[in-house]
């Protein structure tokens, strides 16, 4: 993924982009790891964001998630993506059984222009990263065998590739909620939360 463009009044457009495609791509790979949809040998470490992080070396599953990043870094270019959901279902029911939902919006506009660099970025976008892996401290223990969809909200005049459907929300019935940190890159703002069937 494209590393960011500074200049001499922050962060640019298309540096913003290219942070928050790189953050999806290291939050999908986390939360797959954590919450091992995945066994582990199909990952590995990298380094990013001052931590060691996790990625699939699964080839088919790593085409799919460049198929998927590469639109939303179109999409995000043009203005239209309003969420980013992974949705965890159980493979046998197709019952939600977890959503991470990442909500993007225009930062907020200020008299004051908001300078920061991209270290300090990376340091939010850190203290995200710490929260996914520490979720398993708190998200229910799943044995069944899972599956996850990912789906992205865009503003309804969007032109979709064919090879996309139109889905359902996936809500998790009976869902408790956890809000989580977010981060601003200045240009886009992001913010975090799962919710999770509770246990019967």
């Amino acid at each position: 993924m494209p590393a960011a463009q500074a200049t001499s009044t922050g962060i640019t457009l298309k540096g913003s982009v290219g942070i928050i495609t790189e953050f999806f791509e290291y939050s999908i790979n986390n939360i797959l790891y954590q919450r091992e949809i995945y066994p582990p040998e199909m990952f590995r470490k990298k380094s990013c964001y001052g931590l060691s992080m996790m990625t699939t070396t699964d080839e088919g599953l790593q085409g799919y998630l460049d198929n998927v990043l590469t639109q939303m870094k179109d999409w995000l270019e043009t203005g239209n993506v309003q969420k980013l959901v992974l949705v965890i279902m159980s493979k046998e029911s197709g019952e939600s059984l977890e959503r991470w939902v990442f909500d993007l919006q225009p930062s907020p506009v200020s008299d004051k222009p908001v300078e920061k660099t991209e270290k300090d970025i990376k340091a939010e976008i850190a203290a995200i990263q710490r929260q996914i892996t520490a979720s398993v401290t708190f998200l229910p223990l799943n044995d069944e065998a899972r599956v996850f969809d990912l789906l992205v909200y865009t503003d309804e005049d969007t032109e979709t590739p064919t090879a996309w459907e139109v889905s359902d929300p996936r809500h998790v019935v009976n869902a408790d909620q956890v809000q989580l940190r977010s981060f601003d890159t200045t240009k886009h703002k992001v913010d975090a939360q799962v919710s999770y069937k509770m246990e019967d």
